[in-house]
């Protein structure tokens, strides 16, 4: 009788994952305990893992703190990152659209463009912009960090077109028989059916803009317009007679909820738009 084989490859790599994926919560770990410490637990050398007294007040000094502003900051944020994912969503869909539905003389030239200012890293239209916005007034406001998603993101048109090319023309065709206009082929038929990549990008542009500070910092000058990035950085300045890392970790559990909120209510259709925009 043969002695059974025991495939040992499957445990040895769930053992490798379960390491990364140790490895990759310490720091979250680490962040959730100094959040809830006292400033003097805080600085104690060598750092205690389990704080000895849950100081959950971390978490409401951040609010009631007018010097840290923390509340004002992340309103700023949410209305930055909501309006972005909307300025985004629709304006890289419909040159999306055009750019997948519709085929003439230059088209694939005009596409290859977008996708070439790719390639244009942000300091090169940084001054530009600045320049361009200060003209306008709009210094030291939120609209320069939000105006720019209504004229399109060439990455999220990118993953756009690809979704939108794979559709099959008998759907449009239909539509046409209906008596739809090319807008309402585009709003009607194209949009409720292309959650997956609406849901990816969405996510994407709310990520960025969330966790954007090079175009706050040159942009905003007064407190009450700061967002949560350069708001928390302005936490470490000469104001604090010790740097409060405690309320800079509590301030971190708290910026990052409502990316992990958002993700976990479209987790599924996210998955799905990326692997979807590769196949056509």
């Amino acid at each position: 009788m043969k002695a059974k084989k025991y495939d040992f490859v499957p445990l040895i790599g769930f053992l490798v994952l379960l390491v990364i994926t140790v490895a990759m919560l310490l720091p979250f770990g680490f962040m959730i305990s100094t959040s809830l410490k006292t400033t003097k637990e805080m600085l104690l050398f060598p750092p205690s893992i389990i704080p000895e007294h849950f100081a959950w007040e971390n978490f409401r000094e951040l609010f009631v703190n007018e010097e840290i502003k923390f509340g004002m900051q992340y309103k700023n944020s949410l209305i930055v990152g909501i309006a972005t994912v909307i300025g985004t969503v629709f304006s890289s869909s419909f040159v999306a659209f055009g750019f997948a539905r519709y085929r003439t003389r230059g088209s694939g030239l005009m596409f290859s463009l977008v996708l070439c200012t790719l390639m244009l890293p942000y300091p090169a239209i940084m001054i530009p912009q600045f320049l361009l916005f200060t003209k306008l007034g709009l210094h030291d406001s939120l609209l320069p960090l939000i105006l720019p998603s209504f004229f399109g993101s060439a990455y999220m048109i990118f993953l756009m077109r690809q979704f939108f090319a794979g559709m099959p023309e008998e759907i449009y065709d239909a539509g046409r028989i209906d008596g739809c206009s090319e807008f309402r082929l585009y709003w009607n038929l194209t949009l409720p059916v292309s959650g997956p990549v609406l849901a990816t990008v969405a996510i994407f542009s709310f990520i960025w803009s969330w966790n954007d500070l090079l175009a706050p910092v040159l942009y905003l000058d007064s407190q009450e317009n700061f967002t949560l990035p350069i708001g928390m950085a302005s936490m470490l300045s000469s104001k604090f007679r010790i740097a409060p890392w405690n309320l800079m970790m509590a301030a971190s559990i708290l910026s990052v909820l409502p990316i992990l909120t958002l993700f976990a209510f479209a987790q599924k259709r996210f998955v799905q738009g990326i692997v979807l925009t590769g196949i056509k």
